[in-house]
């Protein structure tokens, strides 16, 4: 078996043209934009800044954070209980966001493989398979959490003990090495996994109507096969992104930073960048559907997506 990127990355392009110029319906764009905007509501990355360590201080007051965050806690008990009020409130918000943006999912699926334009059917259709969606995020959100906030926990510790006991900075800068790859493992790991996710179960979800553990299932099985071909569509889609990056930070420049702002606006910047989600949501159809027909959804609906009812027995006569 013969796997190609740039070919179903080729069709996925042309069937986002078809659905979008041929011809081009501004109502279109705006219901699918919605779609698509549910869909990637809680997919936003946020980024990190370094920290400086060039004096002995800001080391110092690095590796003791925790204890002094938790000490200006105590000495502050207002502020405690309005920073866990405001946390407890974000967790409530990013709970009912998770469960609309796995519902969402399976809207935008839907107006991809069928090329229509709805958003109550398949937010009815679809209860079932969002909801299993929404509950194994949910549960892979609070595993990672407590992975990565044990393995916090450990540095600040083990450094704290290296710098109180005196030890030499060789030690200090073997152990943010170390501490480094785990991390850096971890988020690959992750990556991975939310990028199979989001691109490959979800739409054998779509496509057999099952729950995520099922459809993890099938997917599992032909990764096993082919892992360094889905290896290397999580390595593609990462240079495609630092190209869509690219291409936004010239727009806003040729279009004197008027592009910056329609992108700053949520619902807005997705209906402006349509074309890019759309042929993305299509290139991970399209590279599944080499794997066989019976991981093609765009051949399931053309054969009918809804499996035949029995035909009513007929009296022998």
């Amino acid at each position: 078996m013969t796997i190609r990127f740039m070919e179903p990355l080729g069709q996925a392009w042309n069937r986002m043209k078809t659905a979008l110029f041929r011809p081009f319906d501004i109502h279109k764009w705006f219901v699918v934009g919605f779609n698509a905007f549910l869909a990637g509501m809680m997919e936003a990355s946020n980024g990190g800044g370094g920290a400086r360590f060039g004096k002995e201080g800001h080391f110092d007051e690095f590796i003791h954070f925790p204890q002094t965050a938790w000490a200006w806690l105590v000495g502050h008990p207002l502020w405690a209980w309005l920073i866990l009020f405001g946390t407890v409130v974000a967790l409530v918000v990013a709970v009912v966001l998770t469960w609309v943006s796995s519902r969402g999912v399976f809207m935008f699926l839907d107006n991809v493989v069928r090329d229509k334009v709805e958003i109550a059917k398949p937010w009815r259709e679809y209860q079932k398979e969002g909801n299993s969606l929404f509950v194994w995020r949910l549960v892979f959100g609070i595993i990672t959490f407590v992975v990565f906030g044990t393995v916090m926990a450990l540095f600040f510790v083990r450094g704290a003990a290296l710098y109180d006991a005196g030890s030499s900075v060789a030690s200090s800068i073997g152990l943010i090495i170390v501490f480094g790859l785990i991390v850096l493992t971890l988020v690959l790991v992750c990556g991975y996994i939310i990028l199979f996710l989001r691109d490959f179960v979800a739409a054998l979800m779509y496509r057999d109507r099952i729950t995520v553990g099922r459809a993890w299932k099938l997917f599992l099985g032909v990764f096993g096969k082919y892992p360094f071909h889905f290896v290397g569509y999580g390595i593609l889609i990462f240079l495609l992104l630092i190209a869509f990056v690219i291409a936004v930070a010239l727009a806003g420049l040729v279009t004197c930073c008027i592009g910056w702002i329609l992108l700053a606006i949520p619902y807005i910047s997705t209906v402006v960048t349509l074309p890019v989600w759309y042929t993305y949501r299509a290139f991970s159809l399209e590279f599944l559907a080499q794997f066989g027909p019976e991981y093609d959804a765009f051949r399931r609906e053309a054969q009918g997506a809804a499996p035949a009812q029995p035909a009513p027995a007929t009296p022998a006569v």
